[in-house]
Order: structure tokens, then C-alpha cells, then sequence
């Protein structure tokens, strides 16, 4: 898939009103190419068909005119008259359900624009907004949005140069939905898809009824592609009831080996009207190559009685192993081109609900500890223990203990103390040399959505590394574990005295392929003195502050739209922890010795005493 990246927030109805073309609802469509295919720019079948369906707010010369931006050539651009609300249009003809839109920039793009699509070429609904553009190839997925529409448009907010806005390519994909047959006919063509945790955006669930697989059925295009487990699945909302003979599965070479086809009334109850036999899942089972050598397989299951309902899924149950290398197996998730739903019935009304909204309402406080006690207040923290409640992770030195050495209040903060003892500390995942301090909200408080912020003085050095963290409290649960349980970081500080970092973690976002950002304290300020972090997470996104200041901001919609699922509508709990040394840390300062991430004068400094992490207060607020 192309590269993606995301956009920014729609304004002014002036800068509507200006943009909005001369259409009417009642317009007729154009003739347009029958059944065109699923990799179709169909912003340039427009163009062929009609080079003025792509008009502009204006072009910076004769040459440079709107069209050029869909002529199917890369080389040819439009250049925008010089204004900050320029836009550009294409009228595709007929009304479709849009799956992606890429814009291939010249040097001159976008800082901040919009992505608009409308029914009508008057009434324009946002569904992709990029506040911090940086050019290049963007591709915006609409899944999970709703985006059908006959006009799609590209509406400048504020210009990254002193030119206009330059765009090589303009492109649009997508196609019309199913309509409803008395006639038999596959009703899952380009109609909603859904599925649990997928990929990334580029192999999310709608790829499955866009109509295109690949003829060898080994490339990577249009797939559905899920994580790493077993129970995963993938349906399609026919629009109406429906009566169905056959469904066509068309396999990447991570198909699976067992299966169920169910169908449903409500998408919540499901009955099973299909599974392989067993000699089918042997024969299936004993398909083991190595993934370069592994292809797809077409499977046409014919119904052993029609079945009736609106919803139609396939429920993996087992995953295909493959050899690589000898004598290990490798699995992956499940990777589908298409399905198809063969029979009648059927609507082309089906629809994707719209994204959650942040309701409103006046915050509160729903948790509160200024660790003024005498100790840690056990009803609101738990003390998490490397071998008990959690393993090793990040390639880090420390045990976490249940200690006042390394837990403790003091002077109205919660102080984590990291200490040095060589050879001092076993567990059952084996003797550490260091121990420190991390607790936890988990079981005590776990909530959806609200300001979480903290007070916190952070020890300065090479490989130390504090965080103020969120995850969600389904991460133990082996059908989701991490990322698909979502992480939020924050605040991340790994020694350096000038800056910290935020950051979300999720599927296809997740490591060193984070939705990060650092942030450097004004006037000279450091991590070791005083300072509030927090994060506001609503339905809507993310906004990270430092101080009050904004230091990161991250919609859901800009999130699906260029990396993948939003996986924070469920609980998550807070964290608090003192690390030392690891993957993050030993990133930046590249050592090795004497432990990974940590050089022989931080070990120094902690077997000397006092580095620790101090939190004045942690609070939460949600909306009543």
C-alpha cells in the first residue's frame, strides 16, 4: 500500500461557501465505465471520461490547471492560485463508497488541510484532517467512516510555503455498493466490513468486499489482515436480510485452516451455517511451506442449506503453520482478499455507524492521591513484582519489588527508589542486581476517558528511565494482550535532562513505530525539577500536555485513517514505574555494558543511592 499520513480540522463556512461549486442534488449522474475494478483511481476515470468533472478554486498558471492533478501522470501537477483556502474537486459521476484518497505532493503542500466529500458538491462532510503536514505520498483510509459521496475534494487551511498548494496526484478509490437483487448476485460488493483487531490501516476489514484480489494470490494489495491470534474474525452488513447460497473466500497464503461461516439477524447472535470437514482440516492442516513459498487458496463454499440473515462472518478457528525454519513453525493471522456473499436480498443503505463523539458535560474528579499517608495507600495502588504479577520486558535490568526501599511516601510524594545489590535479587524469571519500584491502578481503578495528569521530579542520567503510562486492563487477556489492548505513554523520560516523550501504542503502531512526540522544556527547564504531565483521552483522541502546554494532539479519525485501529474505547489503568536501562534507553545512548542501556557511572550513581522518581499528586477527572 502506499504511504499515509492524516489531516486537519475543518474551519470557517466562509471558506465553504467559497468553495462549494455550482451542483444541485438532482444532478444526473455521467455515464460512467461499467463495473470498473477495485484499483480503479477513479478520480482519473472521471478526468478521461470528462476533464472538467476536476475543477479548482484556481491555478497558479495555464499550466498548472486542476486537471492535471488526476491526468494519470506523475509528472503533470496542479499549482493553486496563492491563498491559504484553496481547494480542488473532482466530480466522480456517480455517488460511491470511498475507500482511500492519496495526494502526492510537490515541494509546495499542505500544512494543514481537509479531505471533504459530498453528495451533491454543496454539502461537504470532513473525513480526513491533517494539522501537520509534511508532504509527500498521503493516503487517507476511510475505514471506519462512512464516506459515500459523488464529489471529493482537497480544501487547503494553511499553506507549508509561500506558493499555492501542489499536487502531482489527486486520487480517489472506491465503488458502488451492492444494491438489493431479487436476482442472484454477490451482496457484499464494496458494502461495510468489520472485524476485530486487524493490522494496520492498510489491511483493515474493508478490503474485503472492495471486489479485487490479486490473480497469483501471493501479493500484498487489498487485503484483510488480522493480529496474531487465532479467534479473529471478519464480517460483512449486507443492508437487509438476505437469503445466501455460496460465499467465496479468496485466501492470501495465511488462510485458515479451520473456520466457521456464521450469519446473524442483530450482529450479535450468531449461528453457525458452515465449517470445513475434518479431512478438509487435515488436508488443509498438512499444508506446510515457507512463507516465500506459500500462496492462497479460493475456497467456494456452497451452503449445505441456504441461509438467511443481514450479517455474514467468518470465525477463524485455527491458523495455517508455516516452515520456517526447520523445524519451527511460524503462524501469522489470517489474510483475506475478498468475500463475497452470493444470493438474494440484500441493501445498498448498509452503513457504517458514525465515529463516537466526546458528549460534553463539566469534568470531576474521580481519583485522587496525594500520598500524604503514612505509606502507600494499598485501596487505590497495586504494588506490581517482577515474577509474580508481571515477566521481564524491554530488555530492562531492574526486579520490581514490594519494598520501602524502593516504594515509599515521604515528605507528602511517592518516591520509587531504584537500588544496586550484584547478585542480591531472585525471582522466578531469574536473579536481578538491581530493584526498583513500579504500582499500578489495576483492579482498584480502571475507567474510560478523562484528564489523568501527575506532578513529578525525574532522576537525570544515562539509562534511567520513569514513566507515566496508561494500558488497557484487558492486556491479560491472551485473546487481546499487548498492543491490541492499547498503551498510552504520558510521559516517558529515559535520563536526558532537556526533554521527555509521549507517545500511543496499538496495532500497527506500536515499539519504534509509535504515535510519538518529544518535547523540550522552554527557558532552559529540566526533568529534575517539578513539572505536571497529563493527557486528555476522549472519544474523539489524545491531547498530550506538559505544564498546561499542548505537546501532542492525535484524532482517532487522523489515527485509522493512516495507522491503525483506535483501541481506546474500553477501561485502561495508571501507571507509575521506575525503570532502568532497556530498549528505549540503550536506542538513544547506545550502550551495552556493563547492562544493556545503562553505562557503568549511572550503576555508580544508583549503588551511591538517591535516584529515584518523585510524584507530588496523581489525579483523574471525567465528565459527569
Amino acid at each position: 500500500m502506499p504511504s499515509r499520513t492524516t489531516l486537519a480540522a475543518t474551519t470557517a463556512a466562509a471558506l465553504l461557501a467559497l468553495a462549494a461549486p455550482m451542483a444541485f442534488a438532482d444532478q444526473a449522474p455521467r455515464p460512467a465505465a461499467q463495473a470498473a475494478a477495485w484499483d480503479t483511481d477513479r478520480a482519473a476515470a472521471a478526468h478521461t471520461a470528462d476533464p472538467g468533472s476536476v475543477t479548482a478554486s484556481g491555478s497558479e498558471n495555464g499550466a498548472t490547471g486542476p486537471g492535471a492533478a488526476a491526468d494519470g501522470d506523475g509528472v503533470t501537477r496542479w499549482s493553486s492560485n496563492f491563498a491559504d483556502d484553496a481547494w480542488i474537486r473532482v466530480d466522480l459521476g456517480s455517488v460511491i463508497r470511498i475507500s482511500q484518497v492519496t495526494l502526492d505532493w510537490e515541494a509546495a503542500y499542505g500544512k494543514k488541510y481537509a479531505l471533504e466529500v459530498s453528495r451533491n458538491g454543496t454539502d461537504w462532510t470532513t473525513f480526513y484532517t491533517e494539522d501537520d503536514g509534511t508532504g509527500g505520498s498521503v493516503t487517507a483510509h476511510t475505514y471506519p467512516q462512512e464516506v459515500t459521496g459523488r464529489y471529493v475534494r482537497m480544501r487547503g487551511i494553511q499553506r507549508a510555503t509561500a506558493w499555492g498548494y501542489s499536487l502531482y496526484s489527486f486520487k480517489v478509490y472506491g465503488g458502488e455498493p451492492a444494491p438489493a437483487s431479487t436476482t442472484r448476485a454477490n451482496l457484499a460488493l464494496n458494502h461495510p466490513a468489520y472485524g476485530n483487531l486487524y493490522q494496520h490501516a492498510g489491511n483493515s476489514p474493508a478490503f474485503v468486499t472492495d471486489g479485487g484480489w490479486p490473480a497469483d494470490l501471493k501479493a500484498d494489495q487489498s487485503r484483510w489482515s488480522s493480529d496474531w491470534n487465532a479467534d479473529r474474525w471478519v464480517g460483512v452488513d449486507l443492508g437487509a436480510t438476505s437469503r445466501i447460497d455460496t460465499v467465496d473466500l479468496y485466501w492470501e497464503a495465511a488462510y485458515a485452516v479451520d473456520y466457521r461461516i456464521q450469519v446473524s439477524d442483530d450482529n450479535r447472535t450468531w449461528r453457525t451455517v458452515y465449517q470445513p470437514s475434518a479431512a478438509d482440516v487435515a488436508a488443509r492442516r498438512a499444508d506446510v511451506k515457507a512463507p516465500g513459498e506459500a500462496a492462497g487458496r479460493h475456497d467456494t463454499v456452497t451452503l449445505p442449506t441456504p441461509a438467511t440473515g443481514r450479517y455474514i462472518r467468518m470465525l477463524g478457528v485455527e491458523r495455517r503453520s508455516f516452515y520456517n525454519p526447520a523445524p519451527a513453525t511460524a503462524q501469522f493471522g489470517y489474510s483475506l482478499y475478498e468475500f463475497q456473499v452470493w444470493g438474494t436480498g440484500g441493501s445498498a443503505n448498509a452503513t457504517y455507524p458514525a465515529l463516537p463523539k466526546d458528549p460534553g458535560g463539566t469534568y470531576r474528579t474521580t481519583f485522587f492521591d496525594d500520598f500524604t499517608g503514612s505509606g502507600l495507600d494499598r485501596s487505590k495502588w497495586r504494588v506490581v513484582r517482577t515474577g509474580t504479577e508481571m515477566g521481564p520486558v524491554n530488555g530492562e535490568s531492574q526486579a520490581y519489588v514490594d519494598s520501602t526501599n524502593n516504594i515509599r511516601t515521604e515528605n507528602g510524594s511517592l518516591v520509587l527508589n531504584a537500588k544496586y545489590c550484584k547478585g542480591c535479587t531472585s525471582t522466578r524469571n531469574g536473579t536481578f542486581d538491581f530493584t526498583s519500584g513500579r504500582v499500578d491502578t489495576n483492579t482498584k481503578f480502571d475507567f474510560t476517558y478523562g484528564k489523568v495528569s501527575a506532578r513529578m521530579k525525574l532522576p537525570v542520567g544515562d539509562g534511567y528511565w520513569p514513566a507515566f503510562w496508561m494500558l488497557g486492563s484487558n492486556v491479560d487477556d491472551p485473546t487481546v494482550s499487548w498492543p491490541g489492548s492499547g498503551e498510552t505513554d504520558i510521559m516517558e523520560n529515559i535520563g536526558y535532562g532537556d526533554w521527555t516523550s509521549s507517545a500511543l501504542h496499538g496495532p500497527g503502531y506500536s515499539a519504534d513505530g509509535n504515535i510519538g512526540k518529544q518535547q523540550t522544556y522552554p527557558n532552559g527547564g529540566r526533568a529534575d525539577a517539578w513539572h505536571t504531565y497529563g493527557v486528555e483521552w476522549t472519544a474523539e483522541g489524545m491531547t498530550f500536555t506538559v505544564d498546561d502546554q499542548v505537546v501532542q494532539r492525535t484524532s482517532r479519525q487522523k489515527l485509522e485513517s493512516t495507522r491503525g485501529q483506535w483501541v481506546y474505547d474500553h477501561n485502561q489503568y495508571v501507571i507509575l514505574n521506575l525503570a532502568l536501562g532497556g530498549a528505549y534507553p540503550a536506542g538513544w545512548n547506545k550502550v551495552t555494558a556493563p547492562y544493556w542501556g545503562l553505562p557503568q557511572s549511572s550503576v555508580d550513581r544508583i549503588a551511591q543511592g538517591g535516584i529515584k522518581a518523585e510524584i507530588d499528586w496523581v489525579k483523574v477527572e471525567q465528565k459527569k
